[in-house]
């Protein structure tokens, strides 16, 4: 007699957690909450507590659940494939709690199988570990006051000084083997230093699990759980809510251009090409050697706008920055003759993506009209920055990357040559309010030998602070808000090294310190004169005195604010020769105070100025009626309000 074969434990045939309307939702890409139905959620059925599963692999023949439950044995908790046709495995374990690993064994349509982490898991192991964590999201939020006043916060009028931070590298312990901040101890130290500065929002470079740390958090792995290296889901939680009540903004740097090819992941995750295109022409990614989203699936779609409402419904972020977007809008991005397919109209545009994006923000922006999404666009796509009915991809601002370049490759020119360049520094306002900008000086600007900010200026050590100190001003003059990354407000000597902490040391020496000082008084005045930041994306909110000095390198300009009282005049100075008594044109009489000066002792500049003000005079000079006579720093920016 063969002995009785022992039944595998059951996962339950109780009803998953998805409804009729649930599965009609998401058959038509519609479904943006995903995260409430798939993944793994604690439960409680039929008077047992555990942990329910549901995972979206159409082409398996047969899933499981595997973990530290079971031995990881794929034999003992099969799951049930709806009846639906949808694609759907769910089951439910009873006794399975938080802090549980486990992966999905699943069985392609070639009887091979391969172990998935959990696409919608809320917490992964540590890489290098690879296994989902069954977690919950609970936390008691203190951040009400924020949460009802960041809508204007967030406004396209609003003062928004960004500072960039990626968290493994802003600060490090050296005497505990030079670990990272976690998440808690950060909510500390960088929200008063965020606070002290007087930055109105930090964005974090990505904080969704990657398995290598070198890739910033920009080859991800895991679109729903934080990374683990700084602590639990909650101890982000706790970062967030913290910035909020010091009142910062939290923009979150996120990725669906591309995703991280690693075994476990996303990748070939049912044995076929699930979540990537199949075609490499339009699903590999040459740069990053990574996987390009299938934009055309409706699973795939509505899998990246769960993501990104997940992280603000259940994180509180304020805004999401898009990563690489140029690389989404264009089929030959990066790639040859014959390495790119065109679209069904013989162009290079992925329509695709394009539907996507706009479908993205629609929907980000419905759900929370009060926060802001950002492009990373490198090209001169139209409308970026303007709503999908209009025929724009609906962000709500974008990366001045042509600003960005023209500004650092004026500034790196030595000042004897600067005059045969000084179209670098006009252009950008030809286009300036073609788009809600953002002016970015970012990562990606001091790493992979490009040096550091501060290394990028010419001169010797004088005029290289001189020169950062100019930058930083012109920077907060230009129309557009302001985006900064951790280092280049102290004018950090090395390049960033993602593996070290920033060199806070350097503050001891004057330079230093006074560009420290130089920043944190340039945010102040930003935050409180209207004319800096109310009207950043109008014809109305600035005015040209002078652009055409190219001889002297100097320009001025008029920033407005909605009232015709706010007005600030601005005069920069690109080279190191002071010149005295140099006449500006202003509109009105009066006295017209300093409230900004680069070469201002205290940031130890040579003390060049104004002695706090000047007298309008009733000499008319670029076409208006009263004019200043200045004396304009070297390598200085000043700026007057009357």
């Amino acid at each position: 007699m063969g002995t009785a074969r022992r039944r595998p434990a059951d996962v339950s045939h109780h009803k998953g957690v998805f409804s009729d309307l649930d599965i009609h939702l998401f058959r038509e890409g519609t479904h943006f909450k995903l995260y409430n139905k798939l993944g793994c959620h604690l439960v409680v059925r039929n008077g047992a507590a555990g942990a329910a599963f549901a995972v979206w692999a159409p082409g398996a023949r047969a899933v499981s659940v595997i973990g530290e439950f079971n031995g990881w044995n794929p034999d003992t908790h099969p799951m049930n494939a709806r009846w639906d046709s949808s694609g759907i495995w769910e089951g439910f374990i009873p006794g399975v709690g938080q802090g549980s690993t486990y992966k999905y064994a699943i069985t392609t349509a070639q009887d091979t199988v391969i172990t998935k982490a959990d696409p919608l898991a809320f917490s992964c192991e540590i890489p290098p570990k690879t296994a989902s964590v069954v977690w919950n999201l609970e936390y008691e939020w203190g951040d009400d006051a924020w949460m009802k006043r960041r809508k204007s916060a967030n406004g396209l009028d609003a003062p928004i000084s960004i500072y960039e931070v990626h968290l493994g590298s802003w600060m490090r312990v050296p005497d505990q083997g030079n670990r990272s901040l976690s998440y808690r101890e950060l909510a500390h130290a960088l929200g008063e230093y965020v606070t002290e500065m007087g930055y109105t929002h930090v964005e974090l470079l990505p904080v969704t699990e990657h398995p290598f740390f070198g890739s910033w958090g920009y080859q991800t792995v895991s679109y729903f759980a934080a990374s683990g290296r700084y602590g639990t889901p909650q101890d982000l939680m706790y970062l967030i809510d913290s910035l909020h009540q010091r009142g910062i903004g939290v923009i979150l740097d996120w990725v669906p251009s591309h995703f991280a090819s690693d075994a476990h992941g996303l990748s070939l995750f049912d044995g076929t090409h699930l979540y990537e295109h199949a075609d490499p022409r339009k699903g590999f990614h040459p740069d990053w050697n990574s996987c390009i989203f299938n934009y055309s699936r409706n699973e795939v779609g509505e899998f990246l706008i769960s993501s990104a409402l997940f992280w603000l419904e259940k994180y509180h972020v304020d805004g999401l920055r898009l990563d690489a977007v140029a690389s989404m809008l264009y089929l030959d991005y990066s790639r040859k003759d014959g390495e790119w397919t065109p679209n069904q109209f013989g162009g290079n545009e992925n329509l695709e993506a394009i539907a996507f994006l706009r479908t993205l923000n629609e929907a980000v922006y419905g759900a929370f009209p009060d926060v802001q999404t950002f492009a990373e666009e490198s090209t001169a796509w139209p409308m970026v920055s303007r709503p999908a009915y209009v025929g724009g991809l609906g962000f709500g601002l974008k990366w001045n990357m042509g600003w960005m370049h023209d500004t650092l490759g004026y500034f790196s020119k030595d000042p004897v040559f600067r005059k045969h360049h000084h179209h670098q520094l006009t252009f950008s306002l030809w286009y300036a309010f073609n788009e809600n900008f953002v002016l970015p000086v970012s990562h990606d600007e001091v790493v992979h030998g490009k040096g550091s900010l501060y290394g990028k200026m010419p001169g010797d050590e004088w005029q290289k602070f001189s020169n950062l100190r100019l930058l930083l001003g012109y920077m907060f003059g230009h129309p557009g808000k302001k985006l900064l990354f951790m280092g280049c407000d102290f004018g950090q000597w090395s390049e960033w090294n993602h593996d070290g902490s920033l060199d806070w040391h350097v503050l001891q020496f004057a330079n230093h310190g006074g560009v420290h000082r130089w920043l944190k008084d340039l945010n102040r005045v930003y935050r409180d004169e209207a004319a800096l930041h109310e009207v950043d994306f109008s014809p109305e909110g600035f005015e040209w005195v002078d652009a055409q000095d190219w001889e002297n390198s100097t320009v001025s300009f008029l920033r407005k604010g909605k009232s015709t009282k706010e007005q600030i005049l601005i005069v920069c100075n690109f080279t190191p020769i002071p010149r005295m008594n140099y006449r500006v044109g202003v509109p009105t009489s009066g006295h017209w105070k300093e409230i900004l000066n680069s070469d201002a002792e205290i940031y130890s500049g040579s003390g060049y100025g104004n002695f706090g003000g000047v007298e309008a005079e009733n000499i008319g000079a670029h076409g208006r009626s009263y004019s200043l006579t200045l004396t304009l720093p070297p390598l200085g920016i000043v700026f007057l309000k009357r």
